[in-house]
């Protein structure tokens, strides 16, 4: 094991383990949230991994530079994944347990979360999954361990329709039209299936399916496919190395790239950056946020820790879309264990079980989100017992050749669609694990 100090945190990294640790100290104090973070920093998918881990663990960082969380300081342990689901369960797993145990996980992958959603009830250990997981899992009547915040995949498909439709002047105007979805071949692609195709039954467009094999890096035939049926826009739910690759074969087959849109996974500076100007036009639909080097947080985060080399990444990254995404759900994980304190006890160390309470109950209003540097960033969230999203907004940005840009006002997720569609697939999963879904009366608890 080698230690290090880096300001007023002592980094422990485990070799074998490939875990490090994190602490205020040298030595683990008496008052201390021990945080794990599930992340990817190596693999075909690390060069998103990499800034999503990188703002999670500045942001852990700035709350103990700000004093903790009502004093209580943050304890923060990286276990590496590779985005393979197996060994994030298997970090799940190891880390748990660890200091004093987990009060609060975010698995950070799609796979990950199928596979731990059936773990955390018994461990009694909420799930933050920012932007991903089971879409379902709104429903906190039935998913009272998972806490899909911000936005779920069925908000971001809705919106990426509602935004081709008012590039067509209206919804009604998509009828008869042909849209392309390649979508990554797994849990997080398959995601997008039920809302895009609920929106073509209600308008009437023509929906071409192309599942690409993961990690996409061999995308050849889709694309002729596409160059074949020439389709009036094409949808991309991909990640890592599946984004450059399509936007490159667009590119080469001569699609326009002011005709593809993007899920928020595919909307980011490594997605584009090798393209460059070949992705000009391109769109994508941001998670509340997109890259914002002006928000308080930002320079919050640069004054305090990359100005004294205490940043955990390149100080470059610090405000592109995947590091501000990484702090945004570290922030609201912090604000969900600063909730739990307002009624467990503050200057406390949370349980898992008060933490869950404390997601459930968040409140986070346009002051709030000020004071903590996300004004601008993000929209007010609210969570309670049956909704365990708290908001369906969303905005597009679309790149410029250089960088990204905000080019549509804020848009909301039709709640009159995707509401009975989280409630019908909640209910279908608790018929099939044989759960009794909560009541009123449970929501107290």
């Amino acid at each position: 094991m080698k230690k290090f100090r880096q300001l007023a945190l002592a980094t422990a990294v485990l070799a074998l383990g490939g875990s490090t640790l994190l602490s205020s100290a040298a030595f683990a104090q008496a008052k201390e949230q021990y945080m794990p973070v599930l992340s990817y920093r190596t693999g075909p998918y690390a060069p998103n991994g990499t800034p999503i881990a990188n703002g999670i663990v500045d942001y852990y960082k700035l709350v103990n530079a700000r004093g903790g969380i009502n004093g209580v300081k943050l304890l923060v342990e990286e276990c590496e994944t590779g985005y393979d689901t197996a060994r994030s369960v298997e970090c799940y797993e190891r880390l748990k347990g660890n200091n004093g145990g987990a009060a609060v996980i975010q698995p950070w992958s799609t796979g990950a979360t199928f596979a731990i959603t059936e773990k955390a009830p018994a461990d009694k250990i909420p799930l933050v999954t920012l932007g991903y997981g089971r879409s379902e899992s709104a429903d906190g009547t039935v998913f009272k361990w998972n806490f899909p915040l911000a936005g779920n995949y069925w908000v971001a498909g809705d919106v990426l329709v509602q935004a081709i439709g008012k590039k067509e002047g209206g919804l009604d105007k998509l009828k008869g039209k042909k849209i392309a979805l390649v979508y990554h071949d797994s849990p997080f692609g398959k995601e997008a299936l039920p809302i895009i195709q609920e929106r073509a039954r209600a308008h009437g467009f023509e929906l071409q399916l192309l599942p690409v094999t993961a990690p996409g890096v061999e995308q050849k035939a889709t694309w002729l496919q596409i160059r074949q049926s020439r389709p009036d826009y094409t949808i991309l739910w991909g990640f890592g190395v599946m984004n450059s690759t399509a936007l490159k074969e667009a590119q080469a087959t001569g699609y326009p790239r002011e005709k593809m849109y993007g899920v928020w996974w595919s909307g980011a500076e490594p997605d584009v950056r090798d393209v460059g100007e070949g992705a000009k036009g391109y769109n994508a639909v941001a998670l509340q946020n997109s890259a914002d080097y002006d928000a308080k947080l930002v320079k919050e985060t640069l004054a305090t820790l990359h100005a004294k080399g205490q940043g955990t990444g390149p100080k470059e990254e610090v405000g592109q879309v995947l590091w501000l995404r990484g702090a945004m759900s570290a922030m609201l994980t912090v604000e969900g264990i600063r909730a739990a304190q307002e009624r467990f006890g503050k200057g406390k160390v949370m349980t898992g079980e008060q933490v869950r309470w404390g997601l459930e109950n968040l409140n986070l209003t346009q002051a709030k989100l000020d004071a903590l540097g996300f004004g601008g960033v993000l929209r007010p969230i609210s969570t309670s017992c049956q909704d365990h999203m708290g908001a369906y907004w969303a905005r597009i940005h679309s790149w410029d050749g250089k960088a990204w840009k905000i080019t549509s006002d804020w848009m909301q997720g039709d709640e009159q669609i995707i509401k009975p569609m989280v409630k019908a697939a909640a209910a279908k999963y608790a018929a099939e694990k044989k759960l009794t879904p909560r009541t009123p009366a449970d929501c107290q608890s």
